[in-house]
């Protein structure tokens, strides 16, 4: 299932042992070099500098509750897992970052990306258009696999602007109808038979 990085902030992580929740994310922590998210900030009234990271491996499921955890033993501190904290150091965000094209040409900036519940990999980004932009289409879809190269200030995607639209466009259209007047020959009824001799 894909979810919204927007509508994960917030999600109450549950403990089995609590019975409960313990904490809520506050803000996910990616990996640029993979763009997978491998940790998460957490709050909450018993989180405090020593568990206030909740690493995804921890992580039994994700449910329509939130986040559900053995129990707050797997809430850890910024040091205690050093891949972790390598990534931390870096104050990487996603949110924000400029778009552009391998040529240069720009698309926006991303304000929202998707995510896997299943291992919280990121599959898209949705990126704001600029002010003039905007007015035809203010927001842009792209897939992970036209990501190239993230760096510190910017995501720079392979494709052109036009490509990466009409490919968004295609993606989401799903077809809930039958065209009756499809020439198909499983659709050949004698009434149709008969209009065609005529």
């Amino acid at each position: 299932m894909l979810l919204y990085n927007s509508k994960l902030i917030g999600t109450p992580i549950l403990s089995v042992q609590a019975s409960g929740p313990i904490a809520r994310i506050a803000a996910p922590i990616v990996n640029p070099d993979n763009l997978q998210i491998i940790a998460f900030k957490v709050e909450g009234p018993i989180i405090n500098a020593t568990n206030n990271i909740l690493d995804v491996q921890s992580i039994r499921e994700y449910s329509n509750l939130g986040l559900v955890i053995d129990n707050n033993d797997e809430l850890i501190g910024p040091e205690d897992v050093v891949k972790i904290a390598n990534i931390l150091k870096l104050n990487f965000n996603l949110i924000g970052l400029k778009v552009e094209t391998k040529k240069g040409s720009k698309l926006g900036k991303i304000i929202n990306f998707t995510v896997t519940s299943e291992d919280f990999t990121i599959q898209q980004i949705i990126v704001k258009r600029p002010a003039v932009k905007s007015l035809l289409d203010p927001e842009l879809t792209i897939h992970r696999h036209e990501i190239i190269e993230v760096t510190d200030y910017k995501v720079i995607v392979k494709d052109e602007e036009k490509t990466i639209r009409a490919r968004a466009a295609k993606e989401d259209f799903v077809p809930n109808f039958v065209n009756p007047f499809r020439t198909d020959p499983t659709f050949v009824t004698s009434d149709t038979k008969e209009l065609k001799a005529n």
